[in-house]
């Protein structure tokens, strides 16, 4: 009978080595694979939530939902951070929007914090919070006289739930309310005619703002100078979709 031969130390070292070379070239594309679908998930969930919000207007005689989260806004902030995951999602099921978006995963980024249900905001101008001084008599009630609604920011990715609507200065180059940097180098956001956006940032001072601890910023640094970003095209950019112009002439 012919004994069967084995494969000699070299031959498996040979073998180890080339799939250890096929994994090299394989995990940074599965990488990207999955950082583009998480992306993706990611801005289907902000165009279901956009497409809630039309729907409740054409239900409710043209008037938007509240933007601020509270107990009569389109979701309710928890204000304890630390809560049950079920008291969030009971607030989540009290907002204005559940009937139109009954699904709980469409509310939060596939990528977000542990323990948060809603990491999507509403922006100031659309019905929001009026209270800043560059917010006042720039926000909407309903949803017809918003012009060129394809440039119209509705929600953002602001990485958690805050008790106030999403806001960012109109009159100066400054940030206001801290946004993410998920699925690469950017964050996603949604227009008021349906459509997503993924923004990538490009300038290192809006990494600055993504990556500052999120009680620091809410305390001291968008009081501060980090805030003050002239001539970030990045900040332009969501200014003018939050406003639907700048309220300044900006640096070059």
């Amino acid at each position: 009978m012919q004994k069967s031969r084995a494969f000699t130390l070299i031959e498996l070292l040979v073998v180890i080595a080339i799939i250890a070379i096929l994994m090299a070239v394989l995990m940074p594309a599965l990488g990207r694979a999955r950082l583009l679908g998480q992306r993706a998930a990611c801005m289907g969930n902000l165009k279901q939530l956009t497409l809630a919000w039309i729907m409740y207007a054409d239900e409710n005689d043209d008037r938007i939902p509240y933007a601020n989260p509270n107990s009569d806004g389109w979701v309710e902030w928890v204000s304890n951070q630390n809560a049950p995951e079920q008291q969030k999602l009971a607030g989540l099921r009290g907002g204005t929007l559940y009937e139109y978006c009954p699904n709980v995963k469409s509310y939060c980024c596939p990528t977000g914090i542990r323990g948060e249900v809603v990491t999507y905001a509403i922006m100031d101008a659309m019905n929001g919070y009026s209270g800043h001084p560059w917010s006042d008599g720039m926000t909407f009630k309903k949803r017809s006289p918003i012009k060129q609604a394809s440039k119209r920011l509705v929600f953002i990715d602001e990485g958690r739930l805050s008790p106030n609507s999403w806001t960012i200065w109109y009159t100066e180059p400054r940030w206001w309310d801290q946004i993410t940097r998920r699925h690469g180098q950017g964050t996603t956001a949604s227009f008021a005619d349906g459509h997503g956006v993924y923004y990538k940032w490009s300038d290192t001072r809006t990494f600055e703002v993504t990556e500052a601890d999120y009680s620091v910023w809410q305390g001291t640094l968008r009081h501060g100078d980090v805030s003050r970003q002239p001539g970030n095209q990045d900040l332009h950019k969501v200014q003018k979709g939050a406003w639907g112009k700048l309220g300044y002439t900006p640096n070059q």
